[in-house]
């Protein structure tokens, strides 16, 4: 596996432990629907977090979260339309990204709640 994979990975398990750590149930990891991911399905007190992990060694190149542009939100909203019908959930819905920080020795998590929303993206 690649190295850049293996930031990715360890990345969605930090913010996993994360939203965990904060009283969310992991539901789904990985959820895919054709061509469409989600990193991480989470739920809390009638509340369905769809979390798209953004895993960076430096700041180099931008904000993790600069690269979950209006297409792959839209994306997100699109998948997350699906796993709501086929798994009948009827909870409010919340779109949000997690940007891990990967150093050296330490890392450091940013979670962008409500990063974005449907209402919007169409326009």
């Amino acid at each position: 596996m690649a190295r850049h994979n293996d930031t990715g990975k360890q990345g969605e398990t930090l913010a996993q432990e994360y939203l965990r750590k904060k009283g969310f149930a992991i539901v789904e990891t990985n959820w895919r629907k054709g061509k469409y991911e989600a990193d991480i399905i989470a739920y809390k007190e009638g509340l369905i977090v769809f979390a798209e992990v953004k895993t960076r060694s430096s700041q180099e190149y931008g904000m993790p979260e600069d690269f979950v542009d209006r297409e792959k939100q839209r994306a997100y909203v699109r998948m997350a339309n699906n796993y709501v019908i086929e798994h009948d959930r009827e909870e409010e819905v919340r779109f949000d990204i997690i940007s891990v920080y990967m150093g050296s020795t330490d890392y450091r998590i940013e979670h962008l709640e409500g990063a974005f929303s449907p209402i919007g993206l169409y326009l």
